[in-house]
């Protein structure tokens, strides 16, 4: 037994597993007005992504359970202290980073989000699985919140927010990441400058897809 599997996170991870499932025609209903070319554009802009990502802010926007535990593994598996997390959303992901620090001794997990209602629906989340303690939840756009006060050394940064802005983010917090950080991207397909980024070992990193929706990157250089 450990934390993940256990009450009270395995439960409320359960619940909101099934909450999303249950909100995916609301979230494709969201998206049905959008011709493909239009949401293409907006999964790629670096300007339209507040007004993008707000007509969804009432939907949660999860990682897959597989995910989650990759997340987990990755991080207790590593020892992992110090993470860094772009886009909480409802706070799945977070409690699956969470989970991991508590069982590594503690540890602080940077995590932002721009929706006041979602930071509000993922800091009760994260209360009710008694793990808020481990989370700094940073409330704004993550180009101004994570610019400043990050911790040195990160073992782990997880890009999981407006896709177009990995590059970006990645930029204000490869400074602090560990030689052997690890650097997970979800949905990454929709930011080719990031994959191409990664992906040349001139930047300093091992990178290679995962399932079917993630790339994974460690920190070599």
């Amino acid at each position: 037994m450990n934390i993940l599997t256990s009450a009270p996170v395995a439960p409320l991870l359960d619940r909101l597993f099934e909450d999303a499932e249950e909100a995916s025609p609301a979230r494709s209903q969201a998206l049905a007005g959008l011709a493909d070319q239009d949401h293409e554009r907006l999964m790629r802009s670096k300007t339209e992504y507040l007004q993008f990502y707000g007509q969804l802010k009432d939907l949660p926007l999860p990682v897959s359970r597989e995910t989650g535990r990759l997340l987990y593994m990755l991080a207790r598996g590593s020892g992992a202290r110090s993470i860094v997390e772009f886009g909480t959303s409802f706070g799945i992901s977070t409690l699956h980073l969470a989970s991991a620090l508590r069982e590594n001794g503690g540890g602080q997990l940077i995590t932002c989000e721009f929706e006041p209602s979602k930071v509000a629906r993922a800091r009760d989340h994260l209360t009710a699985g008694g793990l808020i303690d481990l989370v700094d939840i940073r409330e704004g756009d993550a180009l101004q919140t994570l610019r400043t006060g990050l911790p040195d050394g990160v073992d782990l940064l997880l890009l999981d927010g407006a896709k177009a802005l990995y590059p970006d983010v990645l930029a204000l917090v490869e400074h602090t990441l560990k030689k052997g950080a690890f650097v997970i991207a979800d949905n990454a397909e929709y930011s080719p400058e990031y994959l191409d980024y990664v992906r040349s070992p001139a930047n300093g990193y091992l990178s290679v897809p995962f399932a079917e929706d993630v790339e994974l990157s460690m920190r070599v250089g």
